[in-house]
């Protein structure tokens, strides 16, 4: 790879802590290969699509340049997103019992020590994907935002960090 495309990022991936931006594109891009054959056959291939509908709609979001039939690929690769996030959530999410994780549960815990008010247990406790958050509400609204804004490019402070990195090209 060249220097301006796939950035070393964290080794402790599953660790959410100190990720920037580049560093989940970056995940993201490598993620294909490595969550294949890591799920039961009946759910890995419906994760792998997932994965890549997340990559394509990401890199068509990310373009400096958009025209028209960028703009429609990318509310096509919008709508293909999210009927397979609604899969995942009804199908894939329902095979799989997930729990919080330690570390989750013991600052539950932590929390509900100072006022005593309820009798919930210290365990884990079960956790699903939800679907109803802001970012992927607001993915609805990229291509309006392009029209009215123009592209990320124009506001975000990557350029210049690239530009320091020495992988833009002037």
């Amino acid at each position: 790879f060249n220097r301006g495309s796939i950035r070393c990022f964290p080794a402790d991936v599953a660790e959410m802590k100190q990720k920037t931006a580049q560093h989940f594109e970056c995940m993201l891009q490598c993620a294909i290969p490595v969550f294949d054959s890591l799920f039961p056959d009946e759910h890995d291939a419906s994760i792998r699509v997932l994965l890549f509908r997340l990559a394509e709609w990401h890199a068509l979001a990310k373009l400096r340049l958009h025209t028209e039939d960028s703009l429609k690929l990318l509310e096509q690769s919008l709508r293909m997103l999210t009927a397979q996030l609604r899969h995942f959530a009804e199908v894939t999410c329902a095979a799989f019992q997930t729990k919080e994780l330690p570390s989750e549960a013991a600052a539950r815990r932590r929390q509900q020590k100072r006022p005593q008010t309820n009798n919930q247990s210290g365990g884990p406790r079960p956790k699903v994907f939800n679907m109803l958050t802001y970012k992927i509400h607001a993915l609805g609204d990229y291509v309006q935002t392009i029209k009215l804004f123009g592209t990320t490019d124009s506001y975000t402070t990557q350029i210049v960090s690239d530009f320091h990195n020495g992988t833009l090209l002037l």
